[in-house]
């Protein structure tokens, strides 16, 4: 979900910056946005083996890597294409990613 927010403080970040907003990502700039972006969204990925040992989950916890190529692609366009109004297509495609795992991660669990 801080991805969603790292979206639309990014696509803002030249109007925040001229009102003087200090969003983080005002703070820090544009490329440690971009890599907080590519962090936010690779954790859930990694941390499904952590989460499968601390369950005892079986084979179906590796579910939500089915969502991983869409989050590849996702920080491949926020790393690309310039801050602005292309980002709101951008902002709800992460709420989407968002969804798309959590509803794997429950099938997951639920096997």
């Amino acid at each position: 979900a801080a991805a969603v927010i790292v979206v639309n403080n990014t696509r803002d970040l030249d109007s925040d910056r001229k009102v003087g907003k200090n969003t983080l990502a005002v703070r820090i700039g544009l490329g440690w946005s971009r890599a907080e972006y590519a962090a936010l969204l690779g954790a859930p990925f990694f941390l499904l083996p952590l989460l499968g040992c601390l369950l005892s989950a079986g084979a179906a916890i590796w579910l939500p890597l089915l969502a991983a190529p869409w989050a590849v692609l996702l920080v491949r366009r926020f790393c690309v294409e310039a801050p602005g109004v292309g980002y709101n297509r951008l902002l709800a495609q992460t709420a989407q990613l968002q969804l798309l795992f959590a509803v794997l991660l429950g099938v997951g669990l639920i096997l």
